[in-house]
């Protein structure tokens, strides 16, 4: 797990971890900050320090080819195939959290998930 906003491309033509920009991608930037930016800990971009000491994600969101490589990921092949502008939405650093965890993941983003439901 992680604290990040993914968005598309997961995939480049050369299959390696770089920038992949779909034609949409300021599109997708803006749907992942509306979303980081009502989470303060993701949108610090370094959410995992004691898992992933190098792992930075500026403003808490990420282009997928850019973190890691995902070949035939779903929310490009929604995005491709279906025109669903999708992102993935990383909840937090431990990827099972206990049940007695979830209020507080709920806190964390309550507001960024109504942030996010408003860009429609």
């Amino acid at each position: 797990g992680s604290l990040v906003v993914n968005y598309p491309f997961d995939d480049d033509e050369q299959g390696i971890a770089i920038y992949s920009k779909s034609p949409d991608d300021a599109v997708f930037q803006q749907l992942a900050l509306s979303y980081s930016k009502e989470n303060r800990k993701m949108y610090q971009g370094s959410p995992c320090k004691d898992m992933y000491p190098t792992e930075y994600f500026p403003h808490g969101i990420t282009n997928g080819a850019q973190w890691y490589n995902v070949p035939g990921g779903m929310q490009d092949w929604n995005y491709l195939h279906t025109n669903c502008f999708e992102v993935t939405i990383e909840l937090g650093c431990v990827k099972y959290p206990k049940a007695e965890d979830l209020p507080k993941y709920w806190e964390q983003n309550r507001r960024s998930l109504l942030q996010f439901m408003k860009q429609v």
